[in-house]
């Protein structure tokens, strides 16, 4: 898929060149009401969406997009959520702080020392944002294809600009991005969403429980994020008796998930805990032969959501 991301300096009507870029192209346009718009409708707009988790959030949105559209992306950071689709062209634009506190002018209707007000108000609020979002106050040049100067530029001259680089590289011809790269690059954002507690409310199953550890609700909340019914520690098997027929020792699984049968033991690299984890798995099985139990390590989630084929299933907008 193309994917086109065009930002700039406050002030430089970059907005506006997306939006004529995106009708001259015939392509999506993805702006950042549109994220937020979209944000609600899929988690519910009463969800706090931190900072950090912000890029992942837009990189899920714009993956599931890209199955279907070539988009124009304009909001903060585009730069950076690009770097994970093939088929991109990284556009910024600037303009001499003049000509920005002239268009704050016109476009709010401003004197001059209000307009130059505003222009630091919003610089500051744009700094402010990428560094929470992004680490970084600023976008350097470095990061971009295309940087188109507004002082010399209309709006519909860097839109034509821009038409001619994705003639020139062919991005218009690209295919939609496939199911099987969208459901791997799903996993990977929804892993990292499910570190906050981010789901989607339609599929939540998250029982205000107590984790023994955070590894635990990161792994529960990725659940819910495949619509996968489970059940956190629903029963502890006996798996060392006195002579008496008294237990002295116990395994409680972490998890059991009922559409497969299957009781899932989440553990660490530590390796003491691994060995003593492992021992019980052993005695488990041996014990209750019947009973199906794996032990996962958290880069073992995606093997899981791959093997029984739950990447594939629809994920509602």
């Amino acid at each position: 898929m193309a994917l086109i991301a065009v930002s700039g300096h406050p002030g430089c009507r970059y907005e506006e060149v997306a939006r004529i870029t995106a009708q001259r192209l015939g392509f999506e346009l993805l702006t950042q009401s549109r994220i937020r718009l979209l944000t609600d409708q899929e988690f519910g707009a009463e969800i706090p969406i931190p900072d950090k988790a912000y890029p992942s959030l837009v990189t899920s949105i714009l993956a599931r997009l890209a199955t279907e559209n070539h988009m124009v992306y304009c909001a903060v950071g585009g730069e950076i959520q690009s770097r994970h689709f093939l088929g991109m062209l990284r556009v910024h634009v600037v303009a001499p702080e003049n000509v920005r506190i002239g268009n704050l002018m016109l476009d709010s209707r401003l004197e001059r020392p209000a307009a130059r007000q505003l222009l630091l108000q919003l610089e500051a609020a744009d700094r402010a944002d990428r560094k929470a979002k992004f680490g970084k106050t600023r976008a350097t040049a470095d990061l971009f294809d295309m940087v188109l100067n507004a002082e010399s530029l209309t709006s519909e001259q860097m839109a034509g600009l821009i038409e001619t680089a994705v003639a020139s590289g062919g991005l218009k011809e690209r295919g939609f991005l496939s199911p099987a790269a969208e459901a791997q690059l799903q996993f990977q954002m929804r892993l990292k969403l499910a570190r906050f507690g981010i789901v989607p409310p339609d599929k939540i199953t998250l029982r205000k429980k107590m984790f023994a550890h955070q590894s635990e609700e990161m792994f529960a909340n990725l659940l819910d994020f495949y619509r996968i019914a489970w059940e956190y520690e629903p029963r502890s098997f006996p798996i060392h008796k006195d002579p008496n027929g008294q237990t002295l020792e116990a395994f409680t699984p972490d998890f059991y998930l009922p559409e497969f049968d299957l009781y899932v033991e989440l553990t660490t690299m530590k390796q003491a805990h691994v060995t003593r984890k492992n021992r019980k798995v052993r005695l488990l099985r041996e014990l209750y032969p019947h009973i199906h139990i794996q032990v996962f390590y958290q880069k073992d989630f995606e093997n899981l959501i791959f093997k029984y084929g739950l990447a594939g299933r629809p994920v509602e907008a």
